[in-house]
């Protein structure tokens, strides 16, 4: 267990629309002794905004394929509607929180991830500059980061909120990387995994036990203990706050 007294949240694109799980988000973070980041998705707003341009929305291996329209819609719902969503609601609880960008201080380098298909604007995290986040923190502040990043020639890139996620956990050396999902733990077919061993991820993979936007959050936290993360658990908003109350809930990632 790491002793940074950081933690890091990561909340899906499909809650942060509701206002019900926005106002349990910021009255669970509001009580969060540790020092804490947020990273967020957006992918629900993102759908409505792409449907409502005449675009389709397509995924690969739980990754949004994303054109040039589509990249702009992204970066337009992420870093600026979901954003201040997300930073407006834990502000009035007295949370001091600021929206920031993978853009913003060149917080994410990233690259174009390379795949079996062409993804269009989508990145990977080659690296954080955690500093930025350090001192946002060292005043007192709560930075919600938007993935939405830019390679080292300015090229916009939509990076999964689950990879930004694992590569803020990993710079800040977090004692705990949580994934909030609209689950409450992942499953073996029926039965509820308290944890999961990273040689059982691949195996529920590849069975499709584990499919879509389950995938990334997976492998980031597989990856996410590799480079020095205390613990990832992956849980809903329910758990999120059992587990601060010192109960079990959701389903921990083991080595």
């Amino acid at each position: 267990m790491g002793t940074s007294g950081i933690m890091v949240i990561k909340v899906g694109g499909g809650e942060v629309d509701s206002s019900q799980f926005l106002d349990e988000l910021a009255g669970i973070v509001a009580g969060i002794k540790l020092r804490t980041a947020i990273v967020h998705g957006g992918g629900k707003d993102i759908d409505r905004l792409l449907e409502a341009l005449g675009v389709e929305s397509r995924f690969h291996q739980g990754l949004r394929i994303t054109g040039d329209t589509a990249i702009e819609a992204v970066e337009m719902v992420l870093s600026g509607l979901v954003n201040k969503r997300i930073v407006g609601r834990l502000v009035a609880r007295g949370v001091k929180a600021i929206g920031i960008s993978g853009r913003d201080l060149g917080l994410v380098r990233t690259v174009k991830l390379q795949a079996e298909v062409d993804l269009g604007h989508v990145g990977e995290a080659n690296a954080i500059d955690y500093s930025v986040l350090q001192k946002m923190m060292n005043y007192g502040w709560l930075p919600v980061v938007s993935p939405v990043s830019q390679d080292e020639t300015g090229l916009v890139l939509n990076i999964n909120a689950d990879h930004v996620a694992r590569a803020v956990a990993s710079g800040l050396k977090a004692d705990e990387l949580v994934f909030v999902s609209d689950v409450p733990c992942i499953y073996d077919e029926v039965y509820e995994l308290s944890t999961l061993k990273a040689v059982q991820a691949e195996d529920l993979i590849t069975s499709g036990v584990i499919d879509g936007g389950m995938i990334p959050k997976v492998r980031s936290g597989i990856r996410a203990l590799q480079e020095g993360v205390g613990s990832v658990v992956i849980c809903d908003i329910q758990g999120l706050a059992r587990r601060l109350a010192g109960e079990r809930a959701g389903t921990v990632i083991t080595k």
